[in-house]
């Protein structure tokens, strides 16, 4: 933030709000809500602006959520995990560290780690691993304040309707303030990356998802080449053996960083150039293989900026779909650098969870940020729509409320509680008008 506007991380987003207030308690968050609602302006909370959308813009108050973190309580169950309660702007990395010293983790983390719990829940954030759901699907309890500035506790038993849709929420519900979610205990993972074939990975799909507990992989445009990423989970007490400092620096900060950021600047001068570079770059590639806590694996640094798109489609329409892409790439005049990113989730029953009653394969499309975006999302978009895909809440698309509603069987019971909580649309903006409606 700067003192008059506001930006997301990736610049696509900007806010110029009437005052920015970070309070330092929940109380402070709902008084501050309370007389918001006096003078009828509006309230949005941000978290760490990862969003590609304008979820969290307001021309309002621009609430942070920075001072009000850490973990409130945690209370061990039979199973060897616990009930952990968390502040609502606790970030994701500050919170995997909290939890190992308790003996404790995540069940599934998305590939990025600086969210706040809050804003990784309220757009949806997912990880990968066919036998696992979303952040949402963690959440057992979940504290709120609403429009009126009113401080409402929910469950699956207490206030159910709001808890379902609060859980993932996009702000349009209140604001969160705690959180409560079922951690499991802490585990590490075995971590295999290997480059192959997509022909290859493709045949093996089927084993892959069922057998391994986060498979993912990099799917490199112009190519038929892929990274894949298998990851396996182990009890605590594994020993662990990272990745060599050395190499970590080499491929994760100077290849990943440094050395992409010089690429697509290249590539953003000379486009034509961008098959040979996949084709270089996919072929240079090589498997590493390493131990180490299972935050640390799941996440990684990313500071090359970039545009995203991701769709959350059937697992069972992956195939085809990743083959129209291709073949609109190969015929359009478009090249593409980034990798397109694919990963899966169990199906769930959170209500605008994009894999709510289905088993689902995410495809993630990026393009460079000084590059045009427009005509490949566009082209991806329509697409995925063909297998009636949905799109993540928290990256570009342009989807609208009307086209939304058949592919959530809960879309209008969602819409209900946000009419009976929010009324008068203290927590609204252009996208959630976008995508819920007025």
């Amino acid at each position: 933030m700067t003192q008059d506007t506001w930006r997301n991380w990736a610049g696509t987003e900007t806010a110029n709000p009437k005052r920015f207030a970070t309070p330092r308690s929940v109380q402070e968050l709902s008084a501050l809500v309370s007389g918001a609602a006096r003078q009828g302006q509006h309230v949005k909370a941000v978290g760490a602006g990862h969003s590609f959308t304008g979820v969290a813009v307001t021309d309002g108050i621009l609430v942070s959520l920075d001072a009000i973190t850490g973990v409130d309580s945690v209370t061990p169950d039979e199973a060897g995990g616990a009930l952990v309660t968390v502040f609502a702007g606790t970030r994701l990395r500050d919170l995997n560290e909290q939890l190992w010293q308790h003996g404790l983790a995540m069940t599934n983390l998305g590939d990025i780690d600086v969210q706040s719990i809050a804003g990784a829940l309220s757009t949806g954030t997912h990880g990968t691993g066919a036998r696992f759901g979303g952040l949402a699907t963690q959440v057992r309890a979940l504290q709120i304040v609403l429009a009126d500035g009113s401080v409402a506790d929910c469950s699956p038993t207490q206030n159910p309707e709001l808890f379902e849709a609060a859980r993932l929420g996009l702000g349009a519900i209140g604001i969160m303030s705690k959180v409560t979610i079922r951690c499991v205990p802490r585990y590490v993972m075995h971590a295999v990356e290997a480059p192959e074939s997509l022909d290859a990975t493709l045949d093996r799909l089927d084993h892959d998802r069922s057998t391994v507990d986060h498979f993912e992989f990099y799917w490199f445009p112009h190519t038929r080449r892929v990274l894949t990423k298998r990851n396996t989970r182990l009890s605590g007490d594994t020993p662990t053996s990272p990745i060599h400092p050395i190499r970590s620096y080499i491929d994760d900060e100077l290849l990943s960083n440094v050395v992409f950021e010089g690429v697509n600047r290249l590539a953003t001068r000379m486009p034509s150039a961008i098959p040979k570079i996949n084709r270089l770059s996919s072929r240079v590639l090589s498997a590493r293989e390493f131990t180490d806590r299972s935050y640390r694996v799941f996440a990684s640094e990313r500071r090359v900026k970039f545009r995203e798109m991701e769709y959350a489609i059937p697992a069972e329409a992956l195939p085809e779909t990743l083959a129209a892409i291709d073949q609109w790439v190969e015929k359009s005049d478009f090249t593409v650098a980034f990798p397109v990113e694919v990963r899966f989730a169990a199906a769930d029953d959170v209500w605008l969870s994009t894999a709510n009653g289905r088993e689902t394969a995410y495809i993630a499309v990026h393009q460079y940020h000084r590059r045009d975006h427009e005509r490949y999302f566009s082209a991806v978009e329509a697409i995925a729509r063909d297998v009636d895909g949905r799109p993540h809440w928290g990256k570009m698309h342009g989807r609208t409320a009307d086209d939304l509603r058949p592919a959530y069987p809960n879309f209008d019971e969602f819409v209900a509680v946000r009419d009976k909580y929010d009324p008068q649309r203290m927590f609204d903006n252009a996208y959630l008008q976008q995508v819920l409606g007025r």
